[in-house]
């Protein structure tokens, strides 16, 4: 490995790293997601990873593609604009759509008491939910959960920006190894980085005595509300 190629490699990490870092829709999404929908630390692994992958390739195929045929930089960064923009979108009608469904299934689920009277002496009453506690589900009546593929899509959508520059130095040099670690280190990092994030606030929350049950119901709503602020946080501030 040239020293040109050393400090490559090295800055595509660093970049790799606080990008995803300083961008919350890179793992904001899978924590909430996660904990509304009583994902296992596997599960939730499992998803970042494919997600993050999905984040990466889909840029480096489109910077391949711009490599191999020669597309200016500034080409290349208006396209990953673009889809940047569709990605955000995609994000904030999810989680609009989401927080709402949760909304009005908190709504349906609001606990309410009940009273019962076991001869003329004695009676109680109990508080419950119909939705949580009285319905059951079939295995061969269970959903699919579309979730995890949507959050799929969108990742795949959305770019990694910085990724484009730094392949054009290898890329001017005709070196196809020069190509292939700078993309390994950024996606490998980047990978990492949101996993080790997810991860770690995930098992965080677990782990906290949190007295949370009156919210429990509105877990749902809440994680569409935090996915919508990712992606209004990337259309108007520019995150």
């Amino acid at each position: 490995m040239t020293q040109e190629l050393g400090i490559l490699t090295l800055t595509a990490v660093s970049i790799g790293f606080f990008h995803t870092l300083l961008g919350p829709d890179h793992y904001l999404p899978f924590i909430v997601m996660g904990r509304a929908g009583k994902w296992s630390p596997g599960k939730t692994a499992l998803v970042t990873v494919l997600c993050g992958t999905g984040h990466v390739l889909g840029s480096v195929a489109i910077g391949l593609i711009g490599v191999f045929l020669g597309i200016a930089v500034f080409k290349l960064e208006g396209i990953e604009a673009f889809r940047g923009d569709i990605a955000a979108w995609a994000m904030i009608a999810f989680g609009l759509a989401y927080g709402a469904w949760g909304l009005r299934r908190a709504i349906r689920n609001r606990p309410h008491r009940h009273r019962h009277a076991h001869d003329a002496a004695e009676s109680h009453d109990h508080e419950h939910t119909h939705r949580d506690e009285h319905s059951h589900i079939h295995p061969s009546e269970k959903k699919a959960n579309l979730t995890p593929w949507i959050l799929f899509t969108i990742f795949v959508l959305g770019p990694c920006e910085p990724l484009i520059p730094l392949l054009m130095y290898p890329a001017a040099n005709n070196s196809i190894f020069g190509l292939a670690v700078v993309t390994a280190a950024f996606g490998l990092v980047t990978i990492l980085t949101m996993t080790g994030v997810v991860m770690a606030a995930t098992l965080g929350i677990n782990v906290i005595p949190l007295n949370l049950k009156k919210l429990e119901r509105f877990t749902h709503a809440l994680a569409g509300g935090a996915v919508l602020l990712c992606g209004l946080a990337i259309v108007f501030p520019g995150l």
